[in-house]
C-alpha cells in the first residue's frame, strides 16, 4: 500500500511538470508618452483669425487750431512762437509794422495778414485791407477795423451764411461774441504799445464737434532790448 501511494505521488508530480518548458517572456518596455503631432502643435499656438482679433480703435484726428494776433507794432513777443506752437494757420489782423514779423510767423506756420491803419506800404509791403479763406473746413474772412468789417457785413457784402469766424484787431480789446453761430473775434494787441492797454494776448482758434472755441493767451510784459 505504501509503495503505491508513493507511486502516485511520483506520477502526479511527473504530469504537473511540461515536457518542454516555457521560454521565459521578454520584458515589456514601458509605454512612451504619446508625443503630439505637429499638426496638433501648431494648432495650439496658432495665431488667432482676423475675426477673432479685437477691433483696433480709431486714431484721434489731430485737432485744427489757428492762431490769431493783431498789432504788434513792430514787436513780437518770443513767447508767440510757443503759444503757436503746431497750430495748422496763423492770421494776423493788422498794425505789423514790421516785415520780420510776417517772416518769423511763417517759420511756425502759413500766414495770413492784412495791412493796418499804421502799416505803410513802403514797410511791410501791399498788404490786402481784407482777406477771406479756409482753413481745414473753417471759413474766415479777416480785416484790421472791426467796424469796416461790420459795415460790409450789413451791407450783405458779406454773408456770414459762408462764415464760421471773423477776426478783426484794432480796438486792444480782447473780445469773443457768437452771432448766428460765427465766432467774431479779437485777439487784442500783441504788445500793448499804449499806456492805457491792458496786458498783451494771442488767441488760438479750435475746432471742435460741436464748433469753434477760443483760448485767449495773456503775453508777459514787453521786453525792451538792454541799452549799451
Amino acid at each position: 500500500m505504501v509503495k503505491k501511494s508513493e507511486s502516485r505521488k511520483r506520477d502526479a508530480a511527473g504530469a504537473a511538470k511540461p515536457k518542454h518548458p516555457a521560454k521565459p517572456e521578454a520584458p515589456v518596455a514601458p509605454a512612451k508618452a504619446a508625443q503630439p503631432s505637429p499638426v496638433a502643435a501648431s494648432s495650439s499656438v496658432s495665431e488667432p483669425s482676423p475675426a477673432a482679433r479685437p477691433a483696433r480703435r480709431p486714431r484721434r484726428a489731430a485737432a485744427v487750431r489757428i492762431g490769431v494776433l493783431s498789432d504788434t507794432h513792430g514787436y513780437l513777443d518770443p513767447q508767440v512762437l510757443e503759444v503757436f506752437a503746431g497750430v495748422r494757420h496763423i492770421i494776423h489782423a493788422g498794425d505789423v509794422m514790421d516785415p520780420a514779423i510776417l517772416r518769423e510767423l511763417e517759420t511756425i506756420a502759413t500766414v495770413t495778414a492784412v495791412a493796418g491803419n499804421l502799416d505803410r506800404p513802403d514797410v511791410v509791403g501791399d498788404l490786402p485791407r481784407q482777406v477771406a479763406g479756409e482753413v481745414d473746413g473753417i471759413r474766415f474772412v479777416v480785416g484790421h477795423k472791426p467796424k469796416r468789417l461790420q459795415k460790409r457785413i450789413a451791407r450783405g457784402k458779406l454773408s456770414l451764411d459762408e462764415l464760421d469766424l471773423v477776426v478783426a484787431g484794432h480796438d486792444h480789446v480782447p473780445s469773443a461774441v457768437w452771432i448766428d453761430g460765427v465766432l467774431h473775434l479779437n485777439p487784442g494787441t500783441a504788445s500793448s504799445p499804449e499806456e492805457e492797454d491792458d496786458g498783451p494776448t494771442v488767441a488760438v482758434v479750435e475746432k471742435l464737434p460741436a464748433g469753434l472755441s477760443v483760448r485767449f493767451v495773456p503775453l508777459g510784459p514787453r521786453r525792451e532790448p538792454a541799452g549799451d
